[in-house]
Parts: structure tokens; C-alpha cells; sequence
């Protein structure tokens, strides 16, 4: 019998094949003869300290006019997979921290959860690469009004943006003489009671924010750089951006060596660091993006890495 994986991850039929990374590894996946299953958040339950599933087996084509069918329900003990990719998009909620904690207990009877739950319940993706002051820019991480404005001011040029968001969502450029700086903090702090980010401007941005994506440690030797759009500072593709593949440089590789032993260490088989200029700003694990535009460009096949550090892994 074919070896099983459990797909937690975003409704299928919203996805876009052309541009979702969790596509790509379900594709080839089904290529080596794992049969797989598919479920959402909603669809875990746990009995009697055991945590089961409501999945349905998957069949997925690369093929915009319909790429998935789906067969009945069938429910059972998420242990019963020895692999679960858990893909499911931010928001970063109480419905997610949830999910790792069910999923805590497959993890400990020996399915491989990638990336493992401890990891995504205790590594926020902005925080992460606080671990690394070395590496980033200034950055501050606060609530109080007063400290983010000396902040402010004593950077000159700052991006502000919430700790649980994704694709530039609620990024704000500041500046000491910005006339709305103060609303854009209370708006992000809800008036002082939520921590955010402030980061120093990297004037870098120009030439985009590279994801570079590792794998069990080791990068893929190129990056996808989201250049921003005209009069915009967000590089990600849904504010806008534009990817160009680059090479990664001598910094890149010194940054990914840096990191590599924490994701090990963590769990984290699959994490896509973000790069601006000489600067790690984030270190993303929820559920990494970029796969099939790289593979496009470079003719890669990532997924196709990442599978066999699975089953490696799983074979020991």
C-alpha cells in the first residue's frame, strides 16, 4: 500500500495552482505514489487524548481548469499518516495555536509534522529573527506610543507593520515629520494595548525582498526578489510586487549558515527567510511561499527536495 499524507491547509478550491507552494509539493507527492488526504482546521477533533481527522482523499493535476477531486470522508487518528503538512495561511489566531496543540499529540507518536508544531506555536515569523540581532536592522518591538515615537525619531525612517500579518498587510513607511504618525500608531497598537514592529527603512528595498527558501538547513541557491511597484515600499507580491529570480550572494549564504542550526534545532524542515539588502527581516515558517515561481524560472523541482528530505526522514 502506498505511504499516506494529511494535507491540513486553506480551502483547495481558492487556491491559485499557478503561484501556491503547497500545490506544488502535493503535486509531487502524488507523483512518488503517496496516496493523499486532505483536511482543514475545522475538520481535527481530539478523543480521549488522541487526535483524529475528518480527511478526504485528495487527487490533484496541474491543470488551471480543474485541479483537485476530492473522494468521501473518512475519519481516523492523525497518527495513522506518517507525514502531515501543516499549510494553513496566518492569520496567526487562537484557531491556529489550537491546531499545533492537537497536532502536538501526532508529533509525539512519530508523524512527521512539517514543519513540527512546537516550532509554529513557539516561533512568531517577525520575532524569529529578532534571535539574530546581528543580522537585521534596528528593530523595536513594542507597545507604548511614546517609545515607538523616540524610535521614530532617532531612526529617521521606519516601517511599522503587526507581528501576526501577511502579504503587507498593515505596513506603514513613517517618518519623524509625518503628519499621521500618530493615528498610524494607535490604528497599529489599538491605542498602546498591541505589541508591533518598527524596523529601521532599508533603502534596499529598490532592488526587493528576497525569499530565500531552505530546506532541512540548506538554502536553494536562488531567491525570488519582490521588487515593489511604482510608489509603493511593500515588496510582497500580493501588495503588488514583482518577482525577479536572483542568485544568492556571499551575504545571503552567511545569513542562511547563521540561521540553519536554529531551524534545524526547531524542527522547521521548511522556512523561507526574507532578505532585504544585507538585512534578515523575517524568518517565515507557517507556510512558505515562492516554489513554483522558482521552479519557472530556474527549472527546479523544490517540492521535489523537500520530498526527499521527507522521506529520509521518515525512513530512519
Amino acid at each position: 500500500m502506498a505511504p499516506a499524507l494529511l494535507v491540513i491547509m486553506d480551502p483547495i478550491a481558492q487556491i491559485k495552482i499557478h503561484k501556491d507552494s503547497t500545490f506544488a509539493m502535493l503535486l509531487e507527492a502524488q507523483a512518488r505514489g503517496w496516496a493523499l488526504h486532505y483536511a482543514e482546521q475545522r475538520d481535527l477533533s481530539q478523543r480521549d487524548g488522541r487526535t483524529l481527522v475528518c480527511s478526504r482523499p485528495l487527487r490533484v493535476k496541474d491543470d488551471a481548469a480543474g485541479w483537485f477531486e476530492l473522494d468521501t470522508t473518512e475519519e481516523g487518528p492523525v497518527d495513522r499518516f506518517p507525514v502531515v503538512l501543516m499549510r494553513k495561511d496566518p492569520p496567526f489566531d487562537l484557531d491556529y495555536i489550537t491546531t499545533t496543540w492537537l497536532l502536538d499529540q501526532p508529533a509525539a507518536s512519530g508523524t512527521l509534522v512539517v514543519n513540527h508544531p512546537k516550532a509554529l506555536r513557539n516561533h512568531n515569523e517577525k520575532l524569529a529573527a529578532t534571535r539574530f540581532p546581528q543580522l537585521c536592522p534596528p528593530v523595536l518591538v513594542a507597545s507604548d506610543m511614546a517609545a515607538l515615537e523616540r524610535f521614530v525619531d532617532e531612526q529617521g525612517d521606519v516601517i511599522l507593520k503587526p507581528l501576526d500579518g501577511m502579504g503587507g498587510a498593515s505596513i506603514f513607511r513613517v517618518r519623524p515629520d509625518d503628519p499621521n504618525r500618530r493615528v498610524i500608531l494607535e490604528t497599529l497598537t489599538h491605542h498602546g494595548r498591541r505589541q508591533v514592529m518598527a524596523q529601521r527603512f532599508i533603502p534596499e528595498i529598490r532592488d526587493g525582498d528576497k525569499r530565500i527558501l531552505v530546506i532541512d538547513g540548506e538554502a536553494v541557491p536562488w531567491a525570488l526578489a519582490r521588487v515593489p511597484a511604482e510608489g509603493e515600499t511593500r515588496g510582497n507580491l500580493a501588495a503588488g510586487g514583482q518577482g525577479v529570480g536572483v542568485a544568492l550572494n556571499d551575504r545571503d549564504r552567511d545569513i542562511v549558515a547563521a540561521v540553519a542550526p536554529f531551524l534545524r534545532e526547531a524542527g522547521i524542515l521548511f522556512a523561507g527567510l526574507d532578505v532585504i539588502g544585507d538585512y534578515l527581516t523575517e524568518i517565515n515558517i507557517t507556510s512558505p511561499t515562492c516554489i513554483r515561481e522558482l521552479d519557472a524560472l530556474y527549472s527546479l523541482n523544490i517540492a521535489g527536495t523537500l520530498m526527499d528530505h521527507i522521506e529520509q526522514t521518515i525512513a530512519v
